[in-house]
């Protein structure tokens, strides 16, 4: 070259091959790790080389199979000047590659600036027809558009190849893609249901059910390592942009570079681009894990005016141990190997150091090129060229092989061979080191086998539940078993000392999580939680119960009880872990929440949220006219100040609170209570609702800005009694239209008494023992209604009608009238009297008092005594002295009218602003003794 190369443009890309050198028949001592690099390296030059261009000559297309992949070239004389576009085929099926679903389905391409440009697809790609893994076919069709012509040239290829040589595990590292690949282990035998050896099964049909896919095999979920855990379904992966299938063989994970899944990490100074994986799919020995990785090189590449230097790592440790050693090497370009002499006549050279593999290129090279640029006006020269490079390794394991069983749950590791004056001495663990009879004690199965052949091995079986196993649970049903070891040996007779050491790791769904349930009776929550199968209640898991933790105080506190399979306790449903959700007509409904918390791991492995309606009376009307009434915080205000609550007269507040209710006692002639008729009842009613001033400060209640004035409050709770003459009225709810409580309607009891009296003082009365009260003809009989059990100065008891019967039924004939639409019957000849009553100690409220006098009498037919007994009835109306008054309800006989006729009652008024009522005396008898006739 006339001048030095300024600078290189580093747009690295790179294949990666693991695969191994034995059969899938074959046992597996050791791993063989084959790594093929294609890369392509140009540098940027400010002189115009002294050689010439290279260029392609040949035309048309050109398909052929290098390895796991299938390379399509296309010449410059068909591409040149087009706009390419690229179908993927399969069968009738046809998919446009975008550069997503490209590097996604295992795709990609690359050109150069005259168009020579070359189409790779792997052999595992998503839309390539696969049969058992041996033979592939892939379609393509190619539409180049020119921007002269609306022609479209289309071009279809088909290409078959045979790839049969599966590596057990293989990872391809392309230009915008990295792909791993894993054989499928199978059964040692059909009959061999313990599942394949170094896998992880879990015997359990129930336990290894895929969801959605639980009549055949397939992927179920991948759990990403970033190191972070991140675990996705396989549709959230395909989502996310990474490709996941299962062919009749192989498990197969390709990821784009730099994904948020994929992390960067430095190997002998090499950084590269990792992708660790932890595929759950199923096969017909059940559900398996098995852990993938890939790591390709994104740097590496050093060069001087002559010469191109690309240096890898000599051991990728992401994916192959640190002892491993080179088996063998390769070189190629554009993806083709070269042999020795090839390599020799273009000057390339291929090796190994320390830390690294290098592979030197000369500048220049003719499997390279040249290409002018002009940056900024400043005339440049690049060159590019696409190196491949194949590394073979064999892992250095002094010879163990190791398998899993999981379906019996058993590590089993085999070391050798040797000559048989080796002994093997003891087995150290991370719990300390012991001999072979010390390991045989505990139940470890140690055995030594001599062969004809003067070899000798040794074999180490442990089971999953012995305490030199180590164990986590990367997530709530899985379970990581890892068993580390290293067996110290002796050299017979010079008692030379070596070690092996070995590391073994499997994972299963084999977590029983705890099971809780409950139930409701009339007061508590009754609550059962089953164990798992990682231990009970203060061992692996706290129980919480509400916010908070079930300790050995508060279970004693909750009737705990428990066995070798369950616990169970009993809640009440007031208890403060539990919420009240709302309150209804004659009860609340109030939620319990229990949640089994891992503490290790830091996630629930159960939960219960248990809502029941439990008995409850809220407000509760006294015959007295006494009205209480009980307010619960609810858990939709969860910022209520409950001693801050009031009645509509906000200085009625709470005679007893606490955290959790407020219980209000009241008359109903106070605290705002107002009070109505509706039909034959008497309505009272108040509100309960928080105080609110603008000088009070409130808690912010959630994202809310506090209420700091009484319009539309949070929380309103309306309670009703309903009083019904002589009568007692069920319960009825209303609520506001605001998530306000509910609020209960009480019911009470307004009675009307009649009673007689044994003179004119109203001071003694006949009690009913007395009856029948025996009376001479014309003698007075005082009687006396009253209103008993209410204390409302605004009600007035009005006696419209009254009457004698000789029988106790009301109805019954012959009837005399007494009073007659609120006055005294003109027609009786012994004229009744209505008596004035006055306040004193027993009379409180005059207006609640009646009282009237008759002279005794008897009904005869033909001057014959028809009975001996009478009966006083009276119909009295309840009326609000507040209201305009019409009907009885404008007071007792305000004005005396004409004689009516005989036997008639007065008609009852059914109008809103009275509450009716009857009452009845007991039998008054006539004394013959005293009859006149």
């Amino acid at each position: 070259m006339s001048s030095t190369c300024a600078a290189l443009s580093e747009p690295f890309f790179s294949s990666v091959l693991i695969s191994s050198a034995f059969g899938s028949n074959m046992k597996i001592p050791n791993y063989i790790l084959l790594w093929k690099l294609l890369a392509a390296v140009i540098l940027l030059c400010q002189a115009r080389p002294n050689t010439k261009l290279n260029s392609q000559t040949t035309s048309g297309l050109r398909s052929e199979c290098i390895g796991n992949l299938m390379r399509l070239s296309l010449d410059k004389a068909l591409a040149v000047g087009n706009q390419l576009e690229v179908e993927a085929v399969n069968g009738s099926r046809r998919v446009l590659l975008t550069p997503a679903l490209a590097a996604q389905c295992g795709y990609s391409m690359e050109s150069d600036p005259w168009g020579n440009t070359r189409i790779y697809t792997s052999l595992l790609g998503c839309f390539v027809h696969n049969t058992d893994d041996t033979t592939f076919d892939v379609g393509l069709k190619l539409d180049m558009f020119s921007p002269s012509s609306p022609d479209i040239s289309s071009h279809n290829v088909q290409q078959s190849c045979s790839y049969s040589r599966w590596a057990q595990r293989e990872v391809l590292c392309e230009r915008n893609y990295m792909e791993v690949s894993h054989h499928i282990p199978v059964p040692d035998s059909p009959a061999d249901s313990k599942g394949p050896k170094g896998s992880s099964v879990k015997d359990d049909s129930k336990m290894n059910a895929i969801p959605g896919n639980p009549a055949q095999g397939g992927i179920w979920k991948l759990t990403f390592y970033t190191p972070e855990a991140v675990t996705m379904v396989q549709r959230e992966a395909e989502q996310a942009g990474y490709g996941a299938l299962s062919t009749a063989s192989r498990l197969v994970v390709r990821s784009p570079y730099h994904k948020p899944e994929t992390y960067s990490e430095d190997v002998a100074g090499i950084p590269m681009e990792v992708l660790r994986v932890s595929v759950y799919y199923s096969s017909p020995a059940g559900l398996n894990v098995m852990d993938m990785s890939a790591a390709c090189p994104i740097g590496g590449v050093l060069f001087t005016e002559q010469m191109i230097s690309w240096h890898v790592p000599r051991s990728v440790t992401p994916l192959v141990d640190s002892r491993a050693r080179i088996q063998e090497m390769h070189m190629g370009m554009s993806g083709q190997r070269l042999d020795k002499s090839e390599l020799k006549a273009r000057g390339y050279t291929l090796n190994t150091k320390d830390f690294h593999i290098v592979m030197e290129i000369p500048v220049g090279t003719p499997d390279g090129y040249y290409k002018s640029h002009a940056p900024e006006y400043q005339y440049h020269v690049t060159f590019s060229v696409e190196p491949m490079l194949e590394v073979l390794w064999r892992s250095a394991n002094s010879g163990e092989e190791t398998q899993t069983v999981a379906a019996s749950r058993l590590f089993s590791v085999q070391v050798g061979t040797f000559l048989q004056d080796v002994e093997l001495r003891n087995i150290t663990f991370f719990t300390g080191t012991f001999t072979v009879e010390e390991c045989v004690a505990r139940g470890f199965t140690v055995q030594q086998q001599d062969q004809p052949d003067g070899a000798r091995t040794f074999t180490v079986s442990l089971g999953f539940d012995e305490d030199v196993v180590k164990t986590h649970n990367p997530e709530p049903l899985v379970t990581v078993y890892s068993l580390s070891l290293t067996l110290g040996f002796l050299i017979q007779p010079e008692l030379s000392p070596f070690s092996v050491p070995v590391e073994l790791q499997t994972s299963l769904q084999d977590v029983v999580l705890p099971a809780v349930s409950g139930s409701c009776d009339q007061e508590n929550f009754n609550i059962m939680v089953t164990y798992g199968n990682q231990g009970s209640n203060f061992e692996t898991f706290e129980t919480l119960v509400g916010y908070q933790t079930l300790t050995a105080g508060s279970a004693a506190e909750y009737n705990f009880r428990e066995n070798a399979t369950h616990f169970n306790f009993v809640v009440p449903y007031n208890a403060q872990d539990t919420a009240f959700e709302m309150l209804e007509s004659d009860s609340v409904r109030a939620r319990l929440d229990v949640i089994l918390w891992d503490p290790k791991n830091h996630w629930s492995v159960g939960d219960l949220y248990l809502t029941c309606h439990f008995p409850l009376t809220t407000t509760q009307c006294f015959p007295n006219g006494t009205m209480t009434a009980l307010a619960l915080k609810l858990q939709s205000v969860p910022g209520l100040e409950l001693d801050r609550l009031r009645l509509r007269d906000r200085s009625c507040r709470p005679v007893q609170t606490t955290s959790r209710s407020a219980l209000f006692s009241f008359t109903v002639d106070s605290c705002g209570t107002s009070r109505k008729f509706l039909d034959n009842y008497m309505v009272y009613e108040n509100e309960i609702s928080p105080e609110y001033s603008a000088a009070s400060s409130y808690p912010r209640w959630g994202n809310r800005n506090p209420r700091t004035s009484p319009m539309d409050p949070e929380y309103r709770q309306r309670v009703s009694c309903f009083y019904k003459v002589d009568g007692t009225l069920g319960g009825a709810f209303s609520h506001s239209p605001n998530s306000a409580p509910v609020a209960e309607v009480g019911a009470g009891q307004l009675q009307v008494h009649m009673r007689l009296a044994k003179d004119e003082s109203y001071r003694w009365f006949y009690q009913p023992e007395d009856f029948p009260v025996p009376k001479v003809l014309q003698e007075s009989v005082f009687v006396e209604v009253s209103l008993d059990f209410s204390s409302d100065p605004r009600l007035e008891l009005v006696l419209d009608t009254c009457w004698a019967s000789s029988s106790p039924d009301r109805n019954s004939l012959p009837r005399w009238d007494i009073i007659v639409d609120t006055c005294e019957n003109p027609e009786d000849r012994y004229l009744t009297q209505l008596l004035p009553v006055q306040k004193d100690n027993r009379v409180l409220i005059p207006a609640h008092v009646k009282r009237f006098s008759i002279k005794m009498f008897t009904f005869t037919r033909e001057e014959q005594v028809l009975q001996e007994q009478i009966h006083i009835h009276c119909d009295a109306v309840v009326c609000d002295s507040g209201e305009p008054k019409a009907g009885a309800c404008r007071g007792q006989c305000p004005h005396p009218r004409a004689p009516t006729h005989a036997g008639v009652g007065g008609a009852k008024d059914g109008r809103r602003e009275r509450s009716s009522t009857q009452t009845s005396s007991g039998p008054v008898l006539l004394h013959r003794t005293h009859l006149i006739s």
